[in-house]
């Protein structure tokens, strides 16, 4: 017996602390439950006087007696405030709570108290103005991490890319390429499940279909029906319920182009991000097509208004740098208050980075924007998996601390060495900005 009254107060006891959680700054909840204290408390003024109106002024007749005994006017005033105020207060908390509880369900995650949902979702609202440049898969696993952090992130992703699905629709149809931006909205998306397969579903087979992922399909209907690039981008993030933002660095139909010097020491110039891919040799100089190409004013913005700047990961020549080229992008970087992160990739890529070091990325990217561009350099020294025989560790070493701030940690995916692990990286990341700034003020 006294077992099951101790089970019964921890029970409650737990129910309660948990409950009192609704109460904790910072949940903008409490405030429209004063408001409705307010509403309630004005509300039984008014219909109290009412009743006493009533009460005073009714004839007597054999009810009288009834609604004495019903307002307990037997009791002390005192008493009675205490006990009408307690069950009206219980009353309006449990409606209150019902009502929260009935209108949200269709949204809550299965598992998840009701109140660490709305705690998460203030805390990430408030989250630090997050920018990052790039593009492929590197970016959208950064993006994939931060989401956790911050709602307020702008990923700015190139639109140099003319292989694959992306380069047959920019050919046929004539829109920006549109598979580095499907995967950071992906990667955003508040709910990475059925929906979010199904917008990276590529199709097998079918005729004018095989190849094609859905994601890219729907973006250049959207296109189509909106008008414009950046709103069929925009619309295709409501569907997917992105907090933040993806957006083209250009809105220019550019080209990139490279300068290659081979075994022999010949340059040749190369045309498109696919052939400066495949093309053998080491890459001296990439510039893009038109060279005057403008910057989308919308990335400009977010840049000069951000708390944080991340250039990275992503392939060096062929996601980063295209974005740095476009005019004035790079300006905005340099003029930004924010801090700027760059993450060095873990593995080198074949045919852009052979052999190549941390200080070997900074340096490239210094060479086509100007020194001074980073805060802070992140990489990873961890080197134990399986790369492949087309990839090697991309390490650090004494020349790159004499150059720049460098933080080194455990970045890479267990599964896929060859890769950023998006939790581990992001908290890196999350970690440095919140040491070098503190808290940001609510």
């Amino acid at each position: 017996m006294q077992d099951r009254k101790q089970n019964l107060f921890s029970r409650l006891w737990t129910y309660l602390r948990r409950e009192s959680q609704w109460f904790r700054p910072g949940l903008g909840y409490k405030r429209w439950l004063i408001l409705v204290f307010f509403g309630t408390a004005l509300l039984g003024l008014g219909l109290a006087l009412i009743i006493l109106d009533f009460y005073r002024n009714a004839p007597e007749t054999w009810w009288l007696p009834a609604l004495a005994w019903l307002s307990l006017r037997f009791l002390e005033r005192p008493i009675r405030v205490v006990i009408f105020g307690g069950l009206g207060l219980i009353m309006v908390l449990i409606g209150i709570w019902g009502s929260n509880r009935s209108l949200l369900e269709p949204f809550i995650t299965p598992g998840k108290p009701l109140i660490e949902a709305l705690d998460s979702f203030r805390r990430r609202d408030r989250g630090p103005r997050i920018v990052v440049l790039g593009g492929g898969h590197g970016l959208a696993s950064l993006l994939r991490g931060l989401k956790a952090y911050t709602h307020n992130i702008t990923a700015i992703v190139t639109v140099a890319d003319d292989g694959g699905s992306s380069g047959e629709l920019r050919k046929q149809v004539g829109i920006l390429p549109p598979g580095d931006i499907r995967h950071c909205l992906a990667a955003l998306s508040n709910d990475e499940d059925l929906l979010t397969q199904v917008f990276q579903y590529r199709f097998a087979a079918g005729a004018g279909l095989e190849g094609h992922s859905l994601g890219n399909l729907l973006i250049t209907a959207l296109t189509e029906i909106t008008g414009s690039f950046e709103s069929a981008v925009a619309e295709s993030g409501r569907v997917l319920a992105v907090y933040g933002q993806v957006l083209p660095s250009t809105l220019t139909d550019v080209r990139l182009l490279a300068d290659v010097m081979d075994a022999t020491e010949k340059i040749r110039t190369v045309s498109g991000e696919t052939q400066i891919r495949e093309t053998p040799g080491a890459i001296k100089r990439l510039w893009l097509d038109p060279t005057n190409t403008p910057a989308f004013p919308p990335t400009i913005s977010a840049i000069l208004s951000a708390d944080l700047i991340i250039i990275g990961p992503g392939s060096l020549f062929t996601s980063l740098l295209p974005n740095l080229l476009v005019r004035d992008l790079a300006e905005a970087v340099r003029a930004s208050q924010a801090l700027k992160f760059f993450i060095c990739n873990v593995a080198t890529e074949r045919g852009e980075t052979d052999n190549y070091n941390c200080l070997d990325h900074v340096q490239t990217v210094e060479k086509h924007v100007g020194e001074g561009l980073f805060d802070l350099v992140i990489c990873n020294n961890h080197f134990e998996g399986d790369l492949g025989s087309n990839a090697a560790w991309v390490k650090m070493d004494m020349d790159l601390l004499r150059h720049t701030s460098v933080y080194c940690a455990d970045l890479i995916d267990p599964e896929h060495p060859w890769r950023h692990d998006s939790k581990r990286l992001s908290k890196v990341v999350m970690d440095l900005f919140y040491e070098r700034t503190g808290p940001l003020s609510s």
